[in-house]
């Protein structure tokens, strides 16, 4: 199965690929894929809290594809500056420090 994957520019010019994954009936987790690919360790996520017809059943879901559709460069823009790190080790805070 083909994942719908989206390119996104931020701030910097970094050019990420965006895909949707883990959609339920009222969120779906956004990944920032970064384009140095490899062990995804610069790769980031956000959650985005849906609110079409699926939201208020708890036994729908809403597909990757339909997600995907709503999201414009705006939406994208916001979604990434609350992304947070896939990997904890790419944190500057949990560098690690000697002394």
């Amino acid at each position: 199965m083909a994942r719908d994957i989206r390119a996104f520019a931020d701030a910097d010019g970094t050019n990420w690929g965006v895909e949707v994954r883990m959609p339920s009936a009222s969120n779906a987790m956004v990944m920032f894929r970064h384009p140095g690919g490899g062990t995804g360790r610069l790769d980031r996520y956000a959650w985005y809290h849906w609110h079409g017809p699926e939201s208020r059943s708890v036994t729908s879901r809403v597909s990757p594809a339909t997600v995907m559709k709503t999201l414009g460069h705006p939406e994208l823009e916001v979604l990434f500056r609350r992304s947070m790190p896939v990997s904890a080790g790419t944190h500057p805070l949990n560098e690690h420090r000697t002394g």
